[in-house]
């Protein structure tokens, strides 16, 4: 097996920030945007996989990672907007995006703004519109964010996986409380994160997305359930819809192998 070679590069946004990103492989362009961590870490073996077959780009980001928080409030439509100064850096005109979680948003939004920019579409235990157990999840998890940020990481992690595989991998409990946003800072951009998920409403949008779209989601996701995958499917009768029965809500990390063989099935048939 080889490797690609994997470039970073920098993007400045109207507003003061700087985007840090990475693209390796060629083919496809494939763009990856990540959910609420907001981390182009993420996808790292997701990218290494999928780099063999495409040209993936991924960053972290604003006020991520090595990415700089800039000075606009913070919305769906603009880390949408971010993520299309991410493929203008890059010179691509077209681009597959995959969004997963509240990826998925932002990746619902970009085919609002810029339609002509997406050869297709990858919503990925992603939702229309939160209704009220996610509303009850988020808000209490922003709750616990202000309380203890190390529970907050903790419960990031103990609702995104099944309990087995967690006892199995132990060391992703381990990374997340390393990373736990402790800082007032990492705070405040983790709150308006959720503020921003939130408040994301696509049921009007999504529904007249002119793109191919494939829908991904696990039947065990206590974080995004599976209803709200259902529900994008319903909204979109042509669309292709991939369940599975298993994964928990960060299934690319758990079911890594069947999440990028269905991913690649899909854009080859594009």
């Amino acid at each position: 097996m080889t490797t690609t070679e994997i470039i970073d590069f920098k993007v400045e946004t109207p507003d003061g920030a700087t985007l840090h990103a990475f693209r390796e492989g060629h083919g496809q362009p494939l763009l990856l945007v990540s959910g609420l961590s907001g981390t182009a870490a993420f996808w790292t073996d997701i990218a290494s996989t999928l780099s063999r077959s495409f040209h993936v780009i991924r960053f972290d980001q604003r006020g991520i990672g090595a990415s700089t928080r800039g000075e606009a409030p913070c919305n769906m439509e603009l880390l949408a907007r971010d993520s299309i100064a991410i493929l203008d850096a890059t010179g691509i005109d077209r681009a597959v995006v995959l969004g997963h979680s509240t990826g998925g948003c932002i990746a619902q939004t970009i085919g609002r703004l810029a339609p002509e920019r997406l050869d297709g579409l990858i919503s990925s235990a992603s939702w229309l519109k939160a209704g009220r157990f996610m509303t009850g999840l988020f808000g209490a998890r922003r709750q616990i964010l202000d309380a203890d940020p190390f529970a907050y990481a903790a419960i990031s992690v103990l609702s995104g996986y099944q309990p087995r595989w967690i006892e199995a991998n132990w060391s992703v409990y381990d990374a997340a409380l390393e990373a736990a946003p402790v800082s007032e800072q990492a705070r405040t951009v983790m709150r308006e994160r959720i503020d921003a998920l939130l408040a994301y409403d696509g049921s009007a949008d999504v529904p007249v997305l002119p793109m191919p779209v494939l829908v991904m989601g696990t039947r065990d996701d206590m974080v995004v359930p599976v209803y709200h995958q259902e529900a994008i499917a319903t909204a979109l009768p042509g669309c292709r819809k991939a369940i599975m029965e298993t994964g928990g809500h960060l299934f690319p990390v758990s079911r890594p192998d069947i999440f990028t063989a269905t991913v690649a099935e899909w854009i080859h048939e594009l």
